[in-house]
């Protein structure tokens, strides 16, 4: 499991499903399908990330993180993983 995962991954996921209906919208296709999975996962990391971004000291501290290690997982690239 990586830190993002463990940074309030219901209200990431709920922020993002937030008015939609992900059912309406599911691809057909094997490749599409992995393709809507693919962005719905980066969409809830970035979500989660913003999340992590406005966290104090005090809530990094509750999570079991350090603000190094916050700002390590806020500055990743697009791609990672």
């Amino acid at each position: 499991m990586s830190t993002i995962d463990t940074i309030h991954p219901a209200q990431a996921k709920d922020a993002f499903a937030a008015g939609r209906d992900t059912r309406a919208t599911q691809p057909k296709s094997r490749a599409a399908h992995r393709l809507w999975t693919s962005f719905l996962l980066w969409m809830q990391k970035r979500e989660s990330r913003c999340v992590l971004r406005e966290l104090t000291d005090d809530q990094l501290r509750d999570v079991g993180l350090t603000p190094s290690e916050a700002r390590t997982e806020v500055s990743k690239s697009f791609f990672w993983d």
